[in-house]
């Protein structure tokens, strides 16, 4: 039987979207529909046909990708409490976009103006990404400060940004910045000892200075908001700590933008405070692939289909 209070509730964020993404558990589970209906009232688009039915080009855009992963990490979360309302995790951590998820799971605001939140981030973004085009590459082979040197070294020659986005997990690394310093450092890759370095399917350079001006105009909407403190811990991003104020949140969500993703160590953190079990929730398993890789000897469960969900909750049976 899980413990719970040595359990933690992790959430995505972009990279696992995917058409169809919540479909089957908001046909099998009342609340989950409720859910995605609610987000199409108050977003006044719906949402849930583009999860449900694409198209792919949509869906893969970070202004209705954000809301997306929100809506139905959270629909999820509902269905999963519906059938066990005493499931009360002992932490929750979100990875970038997820974290927004993981503060609205902990009551830190509710569904609707986390929402709100969600879709200014994804708009946000999305124009910062149109003032200053940029890229995103994953390296794979290499450890943080080697990834921090490539990053400095690439930078310096090519005369550009380019910053360490995502330590994901050991051996796997995003770095972000302008697209020409994003192709001048794979060329250089090898050299540093990655066995991949591969460009990605992104117009904006997501956690770095190139997004300044999207924290700045975020900053607006986070004041607009009145955080609650959260009912379990959230390990945040930025510090890989637990966020336990409204004022450490609102510094957080602010930061996030153009800072680095501390994943890993997030999840470090998280084993030695005690938590042994992860359950992601969301549309795939990327986070729990790389819990794995961070802590071989953890626990871990992904709910992203209608029969994974079942198969949780008839544990409990």
């Amino acid at each position: 039987m899980i413990n719970w209070s040595q359990t933690a509730f992790v959430f995505p964020g972009q990279g696992s979207q995917v058409v169809g993404m919540g479909k089957d558990i908001a046909e099998a589970y009342p609340a989950a529909r409720e859910v995605f209906d609610e987000a199409d009232a108050v977003l006044g688009y719906s949402l849930s046909r583009l999860c449900f039915d694409g198209p792919e080009s949509d869906l893969n855009d970070t202004y209705y990708t954000q809301p997306a992963l929100y809506v139905c990490s959270i629909a999820i979360l509902r269905a999963l409490q519906s059938r066990l309302p005493a499931v009360r995790p002992g932490a929750l951590a979100g990875h970038s976009l997820g974290e927004l998820t993981a503060l609205a799971a902990a009551g830190v605001f509710g569904f609707a103006e986390g929402l709100r939140l969600v879709q200014t981030r994804g708009q946000v973004m999305r124009d910062a990404g149109t003032r200053n085009p940029g890229a995103m590459a994953a390296l794979l082979g290499l450890d943080a400060p080697q990834v921090r040197e490539l990053c400095a070294r690439a930078s310096g020659e090519a005369g550009g940004v380019l910053v360490l986005a995502n330590d994901n997990c050991p051996g796997q690394i995003v770095i972000s910045g302008e697209s020409a310093v994003i192709d001048h450092a794979i060329t250089i890759a090898k050299d540093a000892g990655a066995r991949r370095a591969i460009k990605l399917a992104v117009s904006i350079a997501s956690h770095s200075p190139l997004m300044t001006s999207a924290a700045e105009a975020f900053a607006q909407a986070l004041s607009q908001i009145d955080f609650q403190e959260p009912a379990v811990p959230v390990y945040a991003n930025v510090t890989a700590a637990p966020l336990t104020t409204g004022g450490d949140i609102h510094r957080e969500l602010e930061m996030q933008l153009t800072h680095s993703v501390r994943w890993t160590e997030s999840i470090q953190a998280m084993v030695a405070a005690g938590f042994n079990s992860f359950v992601e929730i969301g549309p795939k398993d990327v986070l729990t692939g790389m819990i794995r890789r961070i802590e071989s000897s953890a626990n871990t469960t992904n709910l992203n289909t209608v029969d994974n969900l079942d198969a949780f909750i008839q544990s409990f049976a």
